[in-house]
């Protein structure tokens, strides 16, 4: 079978059965009941079907503002060394000052690579992602190019994502790939998860934080489906407090980015709403 009849087919199978197990509208509560029956198809794939109590190991405390200043930066390295998250998520500038801060903890730097809109050019994301492992980056997030997936012209993002994750993956350093879900179609969603997969990819995230919507439950059980139970998904974009979170974990994310980390777990209805911040 050739890859977009490979596509079509998951495209059908996802959705015919997750329309079976939950309507859109659906809150996260019933996704964790269908995790707690122990769903096959909808779960979570985590180290045990329950929510985990120490969320802040699945959260890349994140600052993406263009006005970020290095005062923001180390406070936001200090944040993440306290509160043990998964990892800091900034631009490529501040990598190098970042794993200085860093250094000799067990939090690593993540930067985002072609950001926010995916539309630069496949050689230019792989240099970026290969500048910013140089200067001490241990996970890239890179955003797909929307424009060519919106286009049918599959082989260009499969191949845009490849690169990136060839230049991650020479290093050690983990890839994930931005889909900026609110953009996309339910199908879409589908083929550009598929296509990460293939590009040996360990991640799928759902969105920027700066495009114009975020992480829904819907979206995230979804990219679940379609990747299986052993490639990592990430939630992103309008996650602010620990309900949230745990909505999405329910759903099958194994990684939650977020600015209002410290907020989450302290258990506060603050912070800020997304990535933006």
């Amino acid at each position: 079978m050739n890859r977009e009849a490979l596509v079509e087919t998951i495209t059908r199978e996802v959705l015919a059965a997750l329309s079976t197990r939950f309507d859109m509208a659906e809150t996260g509560e019933k996704v964790r009941e269908v995790v707690a029956n122990g769903a096959d198809r909808v779960a979570f794939h985590g180290e045990a079907a329950d929510v985990p109590l120490d969320v802040a190991r699945y959260i890349d405390h994140t600052l993406l503002a263009a006005d970020a200043t290095a005062d923001d930066i180390d406070l936001l390295c200090s944040e993440a060394e306290q509160y043990g998250f998964a990892s800091v998520c900034i631009n490529p500038t501040w990598v190098k000052r970042a794993a200085e801060n860093l250094r000799g903890t067990k939090v690593p730097v993540c930067s985002v690579i072609g950001f926010p809109l995916g539309a630069t050019t496949t050689e230019i994301k792989a240099t970026e992602a290969r500048k910013a492992l140089r200067d001490g980056a241990r996970e890239i997030d890179m955003v797909i190019n929307v424009g060519a997936l919106k286009s049918g012209d599959h082989e260009l993002v499969y191949n845009d994502i490849v690169k990136v994750v060839d230049a991650a993956h020479e290093t050690g350093a983990i890839c994930k790939v931005i889909l900026e879900t609110a953009l996309l179609t339910d199908e879409e969603k589908v083929i550009a998860s598929a296509l990460a997969k293939r590009a040996k990819a360990d991640f799928v995230k759902t969105s920027t934080g700066f495009g114009p919507g975020g992480a829904t439950v819907y979206d995230v059980a979804l990219m679940r489906e379609t990747v299986g139970p052993d490639m990592g998904v990430k939630a992103s974009g309008g996650v602010r407090t620990a309900h949230d979170a745990e909505d999405m974990i329910a759903a099958g994310a194994t990684r939650i980015g977020a600015s209002a980390g410290v907020q989450i777990v302290g258990g506060s209805d603050g912070g800020h709403s997304d990535e933006r911040y």
